[in-house]
C-alpha cells in the first residue's frame, strides 16, 4: 500500500466544522495529514494528523527561503497558490511517503483508499478529482523529484507566486502543464493522452465531489443532492443510491452555515465518539442509532 501524506497550511481560526473534518480523517487511518497553522492543536487530534504550530509570518519566511523569492502576502488566502509547491517546500517532512497531496478543509472525507486504490496509484503520478483541471480541494502527486518540481515548468511561476494577489495558480497555470489541449477537439485530446508524457501519467477524472457549482451533476442535470450522510468513514447522499464518494466539498453551503444559528458543528469541541452525521444547507447534524 502506497503511503500518502496531505499537507495543508492554514492560518487564522479553525472553522466550526473542524471536529467533523478531523473525525473523517481519523477513519482514513492509512492516510496522513500535516497542518502548518497558528490555530492551535485541536482537541482529540487523530493519530494520523500532525499539527505544526507556527506563526503566519514565520511560515511565509520559510516559503520565501525555500523558493528563493519574497513571499509575504497579507491575506493567507494566497497560500492556495502554493499548493502545487508544497511537495518541494516540505520535502524534508515528506521523506518516506510515496505520495503527497494538497487540499482544503471545507469538506469531509469518505473512504479515500476505496477511491485512490492501489491500481490508480500504480498508474499515475498525479490524480485530480476534476476532469478538466487540477482539483485544488484535493489532489495527489507522486513523491518524486519530477513531481515536486513540476511547478517550475510554469514559465513565470516566480512572478505568479510572488504576486500578493491570489491567481489560482493550482487550478489554472499548473493545470495547463498537463491539460494543454483540454479545449481541443476530442481526437486531439485523445492523441495528447497517448503521447504527452505528463498527461499520460496523470488522471483527471470527475469524482463529483463539489455539487451546486458550475458542473452539472452525474445525471447531466442541475438536480444536486440536498443531504449527505457520513457513516463510519463511508460517504453517500440522498439521490445517488449506493454510490459512495471520496469526499464532499461544501464550498457553497459553508457561506449559508455562517449565517444560521444551527451552523455546522456549533458548540462542538470534539466528536471522536460520533459514528454518523448528515450535512445539508442547514448545517451538520449527528445521527444517533
Amino acid at each position: 500500500m502506497n503511503s500518502i501524506c496531505i499537507v495543508i497550511p492554514y492560518f487564522g481560526k479553525w472553522p466550526v466544522w473542524m471536529p467533523y473534518y478531523l473525525e473523517t480523517c481519523r477513519f482514513n487511518n492509512t492516510v496522513n495529514w500535516i497542518f502548518y497553522t497558528d490555530c492551535g492543536t485541536p482537541e482529540n487530534l487523530p493519530s494520523n494528523v500532525r499539527v505544526v504550530e507556527t506563526a503566519y509570518r514565520d511560515y511565509c519566511a520559510l516559503v520565501s527561503q525555500r523558493l528563493g523569492i519574497q513571499f509575504y502576502p497579507e491575506n493567507p488566502y494566497k497560500l492556495c497558490d502554493i499548493k502545487p509547491l508544497l511537495g518541494y517546500i516540505h520535502a524534508d517532512a515528506l521523506q518516506g511517503f510515496d505520495f503527497w497531496g494538497f487540499g482544503d478543509i471545507d469538506l469531509v472525507y469518505g473512504d479515500l483508499r476505496a477511491y485512490f486504490n492501489q491500481s490508480r496509484l500504480n498508474r499515475n503520478d498525479l490524480l485530480s478529482t476534476h476532469a478538466r483541471r487540477v482539483s485544488g480541494h484535493l489532489c495527489l502527486l507522486r513523491n518524486t523529484e519530477q513531481m515536486r518540481t513540476a511547478y517550475q515548468r510554469v514559465k513565470n511561476w516566480r512572478f505568479l507566486i510572488s504576486n500578493p494577489k491570489h491567481v489560482a495558480f493550482d487550478e489554472k497555470a499548473f493545470s495547463k502543464l498537463f491539460l494543454r489541449h483540454k479545449n481541443s477537439p476530442a481526437i486531439v485530446r485523445f492523441a495528447a493522452g497517448l503521447v504527452d508524457p505528463w498527461l499520460r501519467k496523470a488522471e483527471f477524472a470527475e469524482a463529483y465531489t463539489t455539487p451546486n457549482a458550475k458542473l452539472e451533476w452525474i445525471d447531466g442535470t442541475k438536480n444536486f443532492p440536498v443531504r449527505w450522510f457520513w457513516r463510519k468513514g463511508v460517504l453517500a447522499n440522498d439521490i445517488d443510491g449506493d454510490r459512495v464518494f471520496p469526499y464532499f466539498h461544501f464550498a457553497v453551503w459553508k457561506t449559508v452555515w455562517a449565517n444560521r444559528l444551527n451552523a455546522a458543528g456549533a458548540g462542538v469541541t470534539a466528536c471522536d465518539s460520533i459514528d454518523a452525521f448528515s450535512l445539508s444547507e442547514h448545517g451538520i447534524e449527528e445521527i444517533r442509532a
